[in-house]
């Protein structure tokens, strides 16, 4: 019972940062959203900022897995596969619900870089740049690490494009300057 209590409160508090974010939603609100009661809340966390943390744990691991499977189903050649990460991205960005990248609206929402938020939603940044590198050196690409970063600034930036332009063409023009990166080095 209590852990699905635990997964009542991060499934709810994910949602409710995700479409309003972390200042506008308080406990009450939490606890209300989830059915869960205080005194379990507080079993579970010992603040709403250690939910903040759990739910970013969370959903890095289970984003990292999407993005894998996505890249991975789109592009069975490992060579392929740094550029797919770009039309899943372009998925991802026309879905109704999307309202940007959970950790970057963490960061700005969140400014203190000291905070346990800010480090992990860092923490995933740094996870994804780990994964460009990944499939950068299995594409056979020496500089994969260099890369990488160069890729991650790309993702990040179509990201915050597609927010403000309300549309997944930002992953595409993404996808056409990582092309020219690849190419160029």
């Amino acid at each position: 019972m209590a852990t699905q209590a635990r997964q009542r409160l991060l499934t709810t508090a994910e949602e409710l940062f995700y479409a309003e974010g972390i200042r506008a939603v308080g406990v009450d609100r939490l606890l209300q959203e989830s059915g869960v009661g205080r005194a379990s809340f507080y079993r579970h966390f010992a603040s709403k900022d250690d939910l903040v943390v759990a739910v970013l744990e969370d959903r890095d691991r289970r984003w990292l897995a999407w993005l894998r499977e996505s890249v991975e189903a789109k592009a069975s050649d490992p060579a392929d596969r740094p550029l797919a990460v770009f039309e899943a991205l372009s998925e991802r960005f026309a879905r109704k619900d999307f309202r940007g990248c959970a950790f970057i609206n963490t960061m700005v929402e969140v400014a203190d870089p000291g905070s346990p938020a800010h480090h992990a939603a860092d923490r995933h940044k740094r996870r994804v740049i780990g994964y460009l590198t990944e499939i950068l050196t299995a594409a056979g690409r020496s500089d994969a690490e260099e890369l990488a970063a160069e890729f991650a600034l790309l993702v990040d930036g179509a990201i915050v494009t597609a927010v403000r332009e309300n549309s997944p063409a930002a992953a595409d023009r993404a996808r056409t300057m990582a092309h020219r990166l690849i190419g160029a080095t």
